[in-house]
């Protein structure tokens, strides 16, 4: 068994925006929204924060809950097929190649920070090519191996993302550090509710369906806004 204060150092330690994994990379279609003026101030940086998330909550979330009680059962194969579903839900490739780019990273440096076997599998066959390597599902794993619970995988999930979209704010919207922490703030007080409709969820809730978000993706690949990788 873990004890509380050191899972709780682990959960800041992979939930830290400095985490080296290449997150700062990405603005997850942020760039290409503020440039079209879609998003240009706080309150339509909330608007736009909640719509990633919610996309977020029902694709990577419910996929990484699962994998993390395959991992719980050593049931490689189920750990296999949600990070199938994760992509088979990003209809963008630069959503594909954000998620399978961190996830490999962070599956090189888990293998360097504690022994683990299973993720020693996983970083093989992403190298391999095969399996995709998603980030959430990667994080699954190693949350599960170091007896992190799966409401702090959640949390860490949902907070990376939220954290991620605000911090590329500052760079690309008129908007400042008190604005954004005052959003993670109004945000953070939803956790439990956002939890409680997912943890139930199979792969048959998972649900693709942001047309807004797909559309500022694929202005992105094709556009000349190159701050972020996407």
């Amino acid at each position: 068994m873990t004890d509380d204060i050191t899972r709780l150092m682990r959960l800041v330690e992979f939930s830290d925006s400095a985490f080296p994994v290449g997150t700062f990379s990405f603005s997850n279609g942020l760039e290409s929204a503020a440039f079209e003026g879609e998003v240009y101030d706080a309150e339509t940086l909330e608007q736009y924060v909640r719509t990633v998330l919610r996309q977020t909550l029902f694709c990577d979330a419910i996929a990484a809950l699962n994998a993390f009680r395959a991992a719980g059962r050593n049931d490689y194969e189920e750990i296999k097929e949600a990070d199938r579903q994760v992509i088979l839900c990003k209809m963008n490739a630069e959503a594909r190649q954000m998620l399978t780019r961190t996830g490999k990273k962070m599956a090189e440096i888990c293998i360097r920070i504690r022994e683990s076997e299973l993720m020693k599998q996983w970083l093989e066959d992403i190298l391999e090519q095969r399996v995709a390597g998603t980030y959430p599902i990667t994080q699954a794993i190693y949350f599960q191996q170091c007896g992190l619970t799966e409401q702090e995988l959640f949390v860490a999930i949902e907070y990376g993302t939220v954290n991620l979209v605000l911090n590329a704010a500052l760079r690309c919207v008129k908007v400042s550090h008190y604005e954004t922490q005052a959003i993670l703030y109004r945000i953070g007080v939803g956790a439990l509710e956002d939890y409680e409709q997912v943890r139930e969820a199979g792969y048959e809730d998972m649900t693709a369906f942001v047309p807004e978000m797909d559309i500022m993706a694929s202005l992105h690949e094709k556009g000349k806004m190159r701050m972020f990788m996407n």
